[in-house]
């Protein structure tokens, strides 16, 4: 890897050559030495994001505001994508599935993505706060009843919680019946796995999905969003709803996973007889900021070759926001202090904004909060610096939490009838059996079921 200015070392086990691959153990084992030695080479840094993935890197916070905020020369349609129109991006890279172009809201510009993305923020804009509170507390309470029952009183935080809890929260939200909700939630698990079949089958559910609603609109958010003056097609409906569940699943299980580690693990946090600990509301704050869950992504393409801080971006080669080294960024230090933990980019900024960042941090806090609630001595089986994070450049997340508690003597018990999930979801009579019923399991406890 060439230096710059012969000033800057590359960071432990990273290949010498002319680009930094941002992908690999030794990248997931300290992404933050990889930023700092990128910072080297200015505001942006050449990297390969996969394979054979050439890409340029933006780890200053200023710069990344600067082309978050400026649609008109930094647009997201990746069918501008010089290399993979020329092809020389391989067939079978990882970085096509978070890359390539997909009809929706994140990869649209103008007014065709101002159309597509209202159409979702007025639909998620009418969840009501307490609402959502109310059902993360009753997802929560089932998930903990699961495991805190065990009678080795151990559990591992991602698998058996933060992993399902929002697929089951977002199951409620969008209204699905058990046995559509069983196949999406088999369908988004299997593409985080790499799973075969898994894009068929989460597509099939939701094409379902939507021709119930048009015959049965109810009280969510599909509903709404199928009601909108846009007057979205079914597949405008379908790929809409993918950006949510795909954008939303894995965020969520990092930021809740990473907040409740900071709260089991981090003497700032964990509350002792003498000391109350900092609040979950900080531990969040902490993660979207030091630990962004979407870590590098907010793909963009310059319409033409643009000046950036010294530096030329070429019209057409895809320029990635890492929200992880610009939320870092020493330059960024005072104003972080000034600003009070508000003007982090982990939710990004400008018109893609996330429009979920609301109901995001409301779920987060509830999860964490029930959690501590209910198991009031749970605690890390390891200590916080010996976690393992997955070694992938597009999010920051643990791959376990393992923990242990007293385990409880009777499970918890599902809240009275009427207060529970939305009416049609509530009312929908589960699926016979198969590979993941983890929704219909849940409707059955919801109903006062085994």
């Amino acid at each position: 890897m060439s230096q710059h200015a012969g000033e800057h070392e590359p960071p432990p086990g990273c290949p010498a050559h002319d680009r930094t691959a941002l992908y690999g153990p030794e990248f997931g084992a300290d992404p933050d030495a990889h930023y700092a030695y990128l910072r080297g080479f200015g505001p942006t840094a050449p990297v390969d994001i996969a394979p054979g993935v050439p890409v340029e890197l933006v780890t200053s916070y200023s710069t990344a505001l600067r082309i978050l905020q400026n649609p008109s020369t930094f647009v997201r349609d990746s069918r501008r994508w010089r290399d993979l129109n020329e092809g020389r991006i391989p067939a079978d890279s990882p970085a096509l599935p978070m890359m390539g172009y997909r009809p929706n809201a994140l990869f649209s510009d103008g007014a065709a993505h101002a159309r597509l993305r209202n159409a979702v923020t007025d639909s998620l804009a009418t969840v009501d706060e307490h609402r959502l509170t109310r059902l993360v507390q009753r997802v929560a309470e089932y998930l903990i009843s699961q495991f805190s029952g065990r009678r080795i009183g151990n559990a591992d935080l991602v698998a058996d919680y933060a992993q399902q809890l929002p697929l089951l929260v977002y199951s409620d939200l969008f209204g699905c019946p058990a046995d559509i909700g069983d196949r999406i939630i088999l369908g988004i698990s299997g593409i985080f796995e790499g799973a075969d079949g898994a894009n068929e089958i989460l597509g099939g559910a939701l094409m379902e999905l939507i021709a119930l609603k048009r015959r049965q609109p109810g009280d969510d958010v599909t509903s709404r969003m199928m009601e909108h003056p846009s007057k979205l097609s079914d597949a405008e409906m379908a790929n809409q709803l993918v950006t949510l569940l795909s954008g939303g699943t894995a965020p969520m299980q990092s930021l809740i996973s990473v907040g409740a580690a900071l709260m089991l693990g981090d003497d700032r946090y964990v509350q002792t007889q003498s000391s109350a600990g900092l609040l979950v509301e900080d531990a969040v704050s902490e993660v979207l900021w030091n630990y962004a869950p979407i870590a590098n992504y907010a793909v963009h393409y310059p319409v033409h070759d643009v000046e950036v801080d010294g530096k030329v971006l070429r019209a057409d080669d895809p320029v990635v926001i890492s929200f992880a080294a610009a939320n870092t960024d020493p330059a960024m230090a005072q104003d972080r202090s000034l600003t009070g933990g508000r003007a982090h980019l982990a939710f990004g900024a400008g018109p893609h904004v996330c429009p979920a960042k609301d109901p995001a941090l409301v779920i987060a806090v509830t999860a964490i909060e029930t959690l501590l609630n209910r198991l009031p001595d749970i605690e890390l089986r390891i200590d916080l610096k010996d976690l393992s994070w997955v070694p992938a450049p597009w999010s920051r997340s643990l791959i376990t939490l393992p923990v242990r508690f007293t385990p409880k003597a009777q499970p918890v018990q599902p809240p009275a009838s009427g207060s529970g999930a939305s009416t049609a979801a509530r009312a929908a009579t589960p699926a016979p059996p198969a590979k993941n019923t983890r929704w219909s399991k849940f409707l059955t406890w919801l109903n006062g079921g085994v």
